[in-house]
């Protein structure tokens, strides 16, 4: 499904960028903000261009009305070959490829740190795309859904690959077995959210942490996210490996020579992202 000519990827999915601070926006209140192959698009190469743009420092997700997003639109009807014939084996597992993968990929891999703030619902691939992200914070009237058993699916959008490594896999099993709603307390109790605030805050919440990290070394914390992630792939050598890797890479940044030289100054570091 496309969006609508009243819905233009644009209006669907704002973007700004305030104080080194890219906000992404999901705009379709009205269905829950589930995500169409147009929003989605949108949505890559919004990630894409942060990670290029040396006035981002920060990208904060979140999206308007009571929901942050019910997962992937699906009012398109039946999936089709791409003859627009009936599927064929091959087709689903292309499209996951395509699709829903791409999106949390390009969260994953984004140079720049991504906050999740949550505002309401997060179903199917909306709680993929949250968790994906850096750091969440979450609204007191979020919930989070592991939806797909109770439509008779797996989970796709990387739900079997990110839950077992932020919480462990009996309670990832729990959440995609029962598929059960999970309060945004729950959810920080058990690891998926950093922080839980009042509705009224969360957008203040965000904007706070945004702009610390964007006033931060960038190439430093952009290393630090690689290092994390990969660590969680690799045995202790290859981690070791990949971090005096990144320490030699980052050391000839501006930013690491003016952290240092202020140190040494005892002054405040002003960091410009090089």
């Amino acid at each position: 499904m496309t969006s609508s000519p009243e819905e233009s990827p644009e209006s669907v999915v704002r973007h700004a960028t305030d104080n080194g601070v890219a906000w992404i926006t999901l705009n379709r209140p009205a269905a829950m903000n589930a995500i169409t192959p147009d929003q989605r698009e949108r949505l890559i190469s919004l990630l894409d261009d942060a990670s290029a743009d040396p006035a981002v420092g920060a990208v904060v997700i979140t999206a308007t009305g009571k929901g942050f997003c019910a997962g992937a639109d699906l009012r398109g009807g039946a999936r089709t070959g791409p003859g627009g014939d009936e599927r064929v084996a091959g087709d689903v597992a292309r499209l996951i490829r395509r699709g829903a993968q791409r999106l949390i990929a390009a969260v994953l891999d984004c140079e720049k740190p991504v906050i999740a703030a949550v505002n309401g619902t997060a179903a199917g691939l909306g709680a993929h795309l949250a968790f994906a992200c850096d750091l969440v914070i979450a609204a007191e009237s979020a919930r989070f859904i592991e939806v797909f058993v109770r439509r008779g699916l797996v989970p796709d959008g990387g739900g079997g690959y990110l839950l077992p490594r932020l919480i462990g896999p009996q309670r990832a099993k729990e959440l995609l077995f029962f598929g059960d709603s999970l309060s945004a307390a729950e959810a920080e109790r058990i690891g998926l959210a950093n922080r839980v605030v009042p509705d009224g805050e969360l957008a203040k919440t965000a904007r706070e942490w945004a702009e610390r990290l964007a006033a931060g070394p960038t190439r430093a914390i952009a290393l630090t996210k690689q290092l994390v992630n990969g660590s969680l792939e690799a045995d202790r050598a290859a981690a070791f490996a990949a971090e005096a890797a990144a320490q030699e890479i980052n050391m000839t940044t501006a930013d690491a020579q003016e952290g240092v030289r202020a140190f040494a100054e005892r002054r405040a570091p002003e960091y410009r992202g090089r």
